[in-house]
């Protein structure tokens, strides 16, 4: 009888320093990010799918006042983008095609962000059950996530050292596979950046395009998707001439129709930001634009456009997902 009772005593010691544990680690972060009147953070995203791993460098910049600038480069291709939010709108900058995205957009707090600490943080908040582990040299919760236009990712597994400073971010799918990892190298919570960080103006290198990069190109090849939603069907391929170039136009006819644009990337000769109205989203290898029933995005030195009032916007990005592997996997609408 003895043995048992010291057995439920030490298991009750045991869940009670966890229990403490975690209350530590949790208020601690929470202190970190709400008392930092701007932050910067700096590590390496990796997306996941069954066949492909995309690599980014990922720099972070955070003021009070709801101020973001996150620099995302391409470690395969070095495309460089910038997401940037201040008072004004978001945009997403693309500085060698010398031109922008403008958003009126809720981003980054209308979903999930694995490199966002705020987002993890209302992640955090906002699951009841948390799961709180002791893995070797790390502490590590699991909550829930949040992802509007990708259902299939479901919770995320924060690491953080005996200090309680976070480490790594990993979220996973509804068959507990890694789809988003995300390693943080530093992270300063004072780094006291001035208003100028996020003014679009400062953004901007003027020196990057002189000439037209892609004038005159030619699209050499059609891509076409590897989904199509059923009874859909390709009716009409067109090859149109531009001032740049050529245009392909895919027509798709049933019972969802919808229309795929490609043309040859072409850089400005002078700085252009271009309305949306939607909401910047990250895919594999770049960032697009999300409006409503249609898409818009670079990859590969050529434009795409996809636009479908029958398609929903899971079946939206389905269709994206399987244009030359640029598969659609952090939403932020």
């Amino acid at each position: 009888m003895k043995k048992i009772l010291l057995f439920f005593s030490c298991l009750l010691l045991l869940c009670g320093c966890a229990k403490s544990n975690e209350e530590k680690l949790i208020k601690k972060f929470s202190n970190d990010i709400n008392s930092s009147k701007s932050y910067t953070l700096v590590g390496s995203l990796e997306i996941l799918n069954d066949e492909d791993t995309f690599n980014y460098e990922v720099e972070v910049g955070y003021k009070k006042k709801d101020m973001y600038k996150v620099k995302l480069t391409n470690t395969s291709s070095g495309h460089e983008q910038i997401i940037l939010k201040n008072s004004d709108a978001v945009y997403v900058i693309t500085p060698s095609l010398n031109k922008s995205f403008k958003f009126q957009s809720e981003w980054p707090n209308n979903s999930s962000q694995a490199y966002i600490l705020s987002s993890i943080l209302s992640d955090l908040d906002n699951t009841k059950d948390k799961k709180f582990t002791e893995e070797g040299e790390y502490l590590t919760i699991q909550s829930d996530v949040s992802y509007p236009n990708n259902p299939d990712l479901t919770y995320q597994k924060l690491y953080f050292d005996k200090n309680y400073n976070l480490k790594k971010n990993e979220v996973f799918n509804q068959d507990n596979q890694v789809r988003i990892r995300f390693v943080i190298s530093t992270i300063d919570y004072k780094a006291n950046l001035d208003d100028n960080y996020f003014v679009l103006e400062s953004n901007i290198d003027s020196s990057c395009c002189g000439e037209t990069k892609s004038s005159g190109s030619i699209l050499d090849e059609i891509i076409y998707p590897l989904y199509i939603p059923s009874d859909t069907y390709l009716t009409t391929k067109e090859t149109i001439a531009t001032d740049n170039g050529n245009r392909a136009i895919l027509t798709f006819a049933g019972s969802k129709e919808f229309v795929l644009i490609e043309e040859p990337t072409v850089a400005n000769l002078n700085f252009e930001t271009i309305p949306v109205y939607g909401d910047p989203i990250m895919m594999n290898g770049v960032v697009g634009a999300l409006s409503g029933n249609s898409l818009y995005w670079s990859a590969n030195n050529i434009d795409y456009y996809l636009a479908g009032n029958d398609l929903s916007t899971s079946e939206l990005l389905s269709v994206a997902s399987s244009i030359s592997s640029t598969i659609v996997t952090v939403a932020g609408k």
